[in-house]
């Protein structure tokens, strides 16, 4: 305790000399040498003691009052956390593929590969260019049966091999198998061809009919021809 202040004899707090009460319990303070009284109220009456205690709750007003204002100016309802939504992608269905209309499922057919020459032929033929004259595909008795087998690139071997079928109600049957039917060319060539008698062939297959000449490589066919040979 300092001359400018006096010790409360009842909670022990300094308080101003000039403190008529306690400024923290109430407690009436005399001045030296006088009897001190008991407190007839907890309640300060001075006038420091007042503008302490007003100052005290105004700070606490104040602080009040700004809370209430910040909290206007950004509300947050009750019992509503404020987050993000987590957005969650849509499963796409999976596409399955349409049936076909058709009960089976048909694999277009190959195309026949196109023979690499042609067959011509003519009641004669030409030694020189090995080609046919005079273009027929019908022979009778006594007469010559020329063919001339002409390929779009060189034969590329020295050895072909022919064989003639007859064809009778969709049925064919050889009359002149490959196996005997040798003929020997240049590798290089792009022509071959010979003229025969009517007669012997007539003699060697039993007779006419509609009969069909293929010529092969190996066992590639390069060409085909359909003649008719009659027999009277």
């Amino acid at each position: 305790m300092t001359p400018e202040t006096v010790e409360c004899p009842n909670c022990g707090r300094s308080n101003p000399a000039w403190a008529q009460v306690c400024r923290t319990c109430g407690y009436a303070l005399g001045r030296p040498g006088s009897i001190r009284a008991e407190p007839t109220s907890r309640v300060p009456t001075d006038q420091e003691s007042l503008l302490s205690i007003g100052g005290a709750f105004g700070s606490i007003v104040v602080a009040i009052a700004l809370g209430l204002l910040f909290s206007s100016m950004n509300p947050t309802p009750s019992g509503i956390t404020s987050s993000t939504p987590t957005v969650r992608p849509t499963a796409t269905p999976s596409q399955r593929p349409s049936a076909s209309t058709s009960g089976s499922a048909r694999a277009a057919a190959s195309p026949t590969p196109k023979p690499l020459g042609t067959i011509t032929f003519g009641t004669g033929f030409n030694r020189t260019t090995r080609q046919v004259v005079n273009p027929t595909t019908s022979f009778g008795p006594d007469m010559f049966l020329g063919y001339s087998v002409t390929t779009t690139q060189p034969f590329g071997v020295t050895t072909l091999s022919e064989d003639v079928v007859r064809v009778a109600n969709g049925t064919e049957t050889v009359v002149d198998p490959r196996a005997n039917n040798q003929v020997r060319v240049s590798a290089s060539a792009k022509i071959f061809g010979f003229l025969l008698s009517t007669n012997d062939l007539l003699k060697a297959w039993n007779g006419g009919g509609a009969f069909i000449l293929r010529v092969y490589r190996g066992n590639e066919k390069i060409a085909e021809g359909h003649f008719t040979l009659r027999s009277g």
